[in-house]
Formats: structure tokens, sequence, C-alpha cells
């Protein structure tokens, strides 16, 4: 065999399941274009597709935390995770804010645009004080089995790991039965992805079908404002983190298997059905269970860095539209705040940023008019956004690794599995 036959194969297999979801995407997006009414009618297979990922989530996010926690008798080791998790959360979202509000002065989103201002409703705020109460806890132990309320449940099961290795660790029938529980939910993962290209393209022939026509036309400018910082973000930031993770050989083994987690968070536009692809990612680049278990769930509702550019950029573009000045420290450091309290409200739902943009609306004091634009800016902003906030959990479990395990992590993880590097 040639080795331009073995080379293609190598790239087919280490890029066939992201090659699988861009062609069953685009083969969806032609046939939303072509035939709108096959689109739409396409739209129970991708709904059935997006339901098992959503259903798998809860037990998932579960049963790794409270296995991870549950088996670790250093907690010298959970808390040096913990801690490290927060703080590349913090740092990246920093990062992104610092870097979004350089672009859209440079670039205004709402430059040429002339919008008709529609009228809606503001749904009634919560106090900061409910908010705090709502984020971190729910009232009944069945609100702990919705994808809807993931921060608390990941509190609820950080604690319930905690009582597991109190009573035993991994070697009590309970952390028994969550580290089995751990490997069937794998394989239902992997159950679920062999049919991920048939369901994204038909989740993605209905979408186009049915908002195609709104992606043209006054929010464009806001777009091509956007789309291009988010490529940017990637490509500059994307391997400066891998590279703090791992050097060059982090740098190699994001750009290896990123693809996959980028891909479906782009399609699904949730960073909780993203969830199980990104356990599969990252154990295939070395990260260690323990600090995937952790980081990725933790991720999926705090680690906003594609919220944090999105909100920025529906902040200026409202600022534009009423024609106000975005400008001044304390109007910088307003907007950074809101976008991370905005960002941590989506909790990775497929479109559910409006509560995080009726924040938006009511902190800085817009009219009510200003909602219809903000929501309709989410929308179109949201694929970019959950691929950076998804993707972006994979590299800070890097990053985490980094930081618990000391700098040669990835070496010796690549080593331990024999693979070539």
């Amino acid at each position: 065999m040639s080795n331009t036959t073995t080379k293609k194969a190598s790239l087919w297999q280490q890029y066939k399941l992201p090659i699988l979801l861009l062609g069953g995407i685009g083969i969806g997006s032609i046939i939303g274009v072509v035939s709108p009414s096959l689109g739409q009618a396409l739209k129970p297979v991708g709904q059935i597709f997006l339901n098992l990922m959503f259903t798998i989530v809860v037990p998932l996010v579960f049963v790794s935390i409270a296995s991870a926690v549950g088996s670790m008798a250093n907690m010298k080791r959970l808390g040096k995770i913990l801690g490290s998790t927060v703080f590349s959360f913090l740092a990246t979202g920093a990062i992104a804010g610092v870097c979004v509000l350089v672009w859209v002065n440079l670039f205004s989103p709402s430059a040429g645009t002339n919008i008709q201002m529609g009228t809606s409703e503001m749904g009634e705020m919560q106090s900061v004080s409910d908010m705090i109460v709502g984020s971190l806890t729910v009232d009944d132990f069945s609100g702990l089995l919705s994808k809807d309320h993931m921060l608390p449940l990941i509190i609820f099961a950080i604690l319930f790991g905690f009582c597991v290795s109190a009573c035993g660790g991994d070697e009590s029938p309970v952390g028994k039965l969550l580290a089995n529980l751990n490997e069937v939910i794998m394989k239902f993962i992997g159950l679920i992805m062999a049919i991920a290209p048939i369901g994204l393209g038909a989740y993605f022939a209905n979408l186009v079908a049915e908002y195609g026509p709104q992606i043209i036309g006054d929010y464009g400018r806001s777009m091509v404002i956007y789309y291009p910082l988010c490529l940017l973000y990637v490509v500059v930031f994307f391997p400066l983190y891998a590279f703090f993770a791992a050097g060059k050989l982090g740098v190699k083994r994001m750009l290896k298997y990123i693809f996959t987690p980028a891909v479906t968070a782009f399609a699904t536009q949730s960073s909780a059905a993203t969830l199980p692809v990104n356990k599969e990612t990252c154990d295939k680049i070395g990260v260690p269970k323990d600090v995937s278990d952790l980081v990725l769930p933790m991720g999926c509702t705090m680690h906003m860095d594609g919220s944090v550019l999105s909100s920025i950029t529906k902040i200026a573009f409202l600022f534009g539209v009423f024609n106000m000045s975005f400008t001044g420290v304390s109007t910088y450091a307003m907007a950074i705040v809101v976008a991370i309290l905005s960002a941590f409200v989506l909790s990775g739902a497929p479109g559910g940023g409006l509560v995080g943009e009726m924040l938006i609306v009511s902190m800085f004091g817009f009219p009510a008019e200003a909602f219809p634009l903000i929501a309709t800016l989410g929308f179109l902003f949201d694929p970019a956004a959950t691929c950076l906030n998804a993707s972006g959990d994979t590299i800070a479990s890097m990053m985490v690794a980094r930081m618990v395990e000391g700098k040669d992590w990835l070496v010796k993880a690549v080593k331990a599995t024999g693979e070539a590097a």
C-alpha cells in the first residue's frame, strides 16, 4: 500500500465523524433551501436525535461527577481541580470580554442598520437574590431531573460524591454501581452518535427551511461582525490555551480531536447536547477522567466564552440602534458583568437565551421594543456562540489538567496508552 493511500486512510479515520457530521449538515441545508416542505417534514427525525442527546445529559452529569468525586480519596486533589476549573473559566471569560470590547469599537455591529421596531411585553424580572437561589438550587428532587437545572444538579452530584467517598468510596457498593453506570452511559452515547449525521442533517434541513430568510437583511451587518470575531478567537486563543495546557503536543491533540464537539455544538446549538461528545473527545485526547468528569459538566453552564462575545456584541448593537454612546470604563465593566450573568442564565439549552436577553434589556434600561431585536440576534448568533462554549470546555479541561498534574501530563497520558501522539 502506498504512503498516499495510508495517509488518506489515516485522515479518514482521524476525521471520519466530523466529516460525516458536516456532510449530513450540508445535505440537510441543501434540502432546506431546495425543498423547504421536505426540510420541515424532516423535523421529527432531527428532534428525535436531539431528544436522545438531551435525555442522556442528566444521568451523564450526575453519574460522572458523583463517580469522580466519590472515588477521589485525595480531597486535596478535588479542591485543586475545582479551584483550577473556576480560575480557567474566569480567565478565558475575561479574555473573551476584552477581545469583543476592542472588536465592537473597531467595527460597529449596528452601522448601516435600518430596523423597524417591533413591540414586545417585557417579562417580570426576578430579584438578584431570587436569581441566585433559583440558579443554585431547586425546591424539589424532581427538579434535578431536568436539563434546565444543570447547576443545582452539579452541586447535588458533588455533595453526593462527597458522601460516597466518606462511606467507602469506589470500593463501596454505591461506588461500584456508579462506575458501572458510567460505562453503560458511555456505551449509550456511542449508540446515539452512530445516527448523529442523519439526525443533524434532518435538524438542519428544518432549520434552514424555517428560518433561512431571516439570516439575510438588516441583521447581516451584525453577523458579519460577530462570526469573524468568533473565528479569530478560535484561531488565536484556542491554540494558545492548548499550548499553555501541554505545549506543542497539546495543540496537536486539540486540533486532532476538537472538530467533532465543535461541529456538534454548532449544529445542535446546545452545550448540553454536546456534553457526551465532549466527554469522548477528552478521553481521546488523554485528559484524566476525574478532571473531565468535573470540568465538562461545570463548563456546560459556567464556561461561556462564546456567549460573552455574543452578549457584548448584542449590547453594542442596541447602543447603536438607540443612538447611545458605547464608551467609558463603567459602561465596559457593566457590559462584561451583564454578559457573564446573561451567559450564566443560558444553561446550555438551544435558543435558551431569552431570559439572558431580557436581563440585558432590563439592566441597561433599554425600552421593551429592544427585546425582539436582541432576541432575533440571539437566534442568529447562537450556533457560533455554542460552538465556542462547548468546544472551549474540552480545552478548559486540558488547561485544568495542566494546573493539576503539571506540564508533562499529556506526554505521560499518551505514553500510557501506547498511542502515537
